[in-house]
C-alpha cells in the first residue's frame, strides 16, 4: 500500500470553495478519499465537486457556515449517513474581518475571530471524534498560519486565533493519542489566494516579498495541498500535535 493512500477514506474540508481549502479537496481526492467540500455558498461548493469528479474522484458538496454550530452538526450528520463514520477532518475556514492594531478592537469583532476561527474548530474536532475513537484511527488538520508564530501590529486578533489553534492541536493531541487519533496544524506563509490578494497583487510588495523568501517566491494552493495528504496519511502516522510550516523558508531567513 502506499504510505500516501486514502481510498474510500471520508473526508470533511471546510472552506474548500477556493484557494488553499480547495487545493487540499483536490489531493486528498486524487489519493482516493471520498471528500465533502464545505463552505458557506453550496453553488460554489458544488463546482469544486464536479471538478473533483471529473478528474475522476469521488465528492460530494454540503453548505455550512463554521459560525453556526448547527449547520456542523447538520455537515457531519450528513456525511455519515451518505458515506458512514468519519475519517479525517480537515479545518480550513477562518475569517479576518479587521486590519489594524489591537489597540481599541471592539469585542464583537475579537469574538467573531475567535469563535470562527477556534471555537468552530473545537466543535468540529468533538463531532467526529466519536467516529474515530470506535475505529481508533483518525487524522484532523487545522490549517493555522505562520501568523500565530509571531506578532504584528495590524492582523494581531487574526495571529491570536492561529497560535490558539496549534495550542488546540496540542491538547487534543494528548488527550485522543491513546485513541489512535492523531491531530495536527499546517502553518502557511503568503500564499496566492483571494485571502492574500492585496498582498500578491502588489508588485512592490511581492516583489519584497519575493526578495526576502529563501524559495524567492510565494507559495501556491497546492503546496499546502500535499501537506495535507502527509498528514492525513499512513506516511504520516507517527506525527500528532505538531505544526508544519509551510512558508517558502520564511520564518527561518
Amino acid at each position: 500500500m502506499s504510505l500516501f493512500d486514502l481510498k474510500d477514506k471520508v473526508a470533511i474540508v471546510t472552506g474548500s470553495s477556493r484557494g488553499i481549502g480547495r487545493s487540499i479537496a483536490h489531493q486528498l481526492a486524487k489519493a482516493g478519499a471520498k471528500v465533502v467540500v464545505s463552505s458557506r455558498k453550496l453553488d460554489a461548493c458544488e463546482k469544486v465537486t464536479e471538478e473533483i469528479r471529473a478528474a475522476g474522484g469521488q465528492a460530494m458538496a454540503i453548505a455550512a457556515s463554521i459560525s453556526n454550530k448547527e449547520q456542523l452538526e447538520a455537515l457531519v450528520a450528513q456525511t455519515r449517513a451518505a458515506w458512514g463514520p468519519i475519517d479525517i477532518l480537515v479545518c480550513n475556514a477562518a475569517t479576518n474581518p479587521y486590519y489594524g492594531p489591537a489597540t481599541g478592537m471592539s469585542d464583537d469583532v475579537f469574538d467573531k475571530i475567535m469563535r470562527n476561527n477556534v471555537l468552530s474548530n473545537s466543535w468540529l474536532c468533538n463531532l467526529v471524534y466519536p467516529d474515530m475513537k470506535a475505529k481508533k484511527d483518525g487524522a484532523i488538520v487545522i490549517v493555522s498560519s505562520i501568523g500565530g508564530l509571531h506578532g504584528s501590529a495590524v492582523i494581531g486578533a487574526y495571529n491570536i486565533s492561529k497560535a490558539a489553534d496549534m495550542q488546540l492541536a496540542r491538547n487534543l493531541a494528548v488527550e485522543w493519542g491513546p485513541d489512535n487519533i492523531r491531530i495536527n496544524c499546517i502553518a502557511p506563509g503568503l500564499i496566492k489566494t483571494d485571502f492574500a490578494k492585496a498582498l500578491h497583487e502588489d508588485p512592490v510588495l511581492s516583489a519584497k516579498y519575493n526578495s526576502e523568501t529563501p524559495l524567492r517566491r510565494m507559495g501556491e494552493p497546492d503546496d499546502i495541498g500535499g501537506v495535507a495528504v502527509f498528514l492525513a496519511s499512513p506516511a504520516g502516522q507517527f506525527v500528532t500535535g505538531q505544526t508544519i510550516v509551510a512558508d517558502g523558508g520564511m520564518m527561518v531567513r
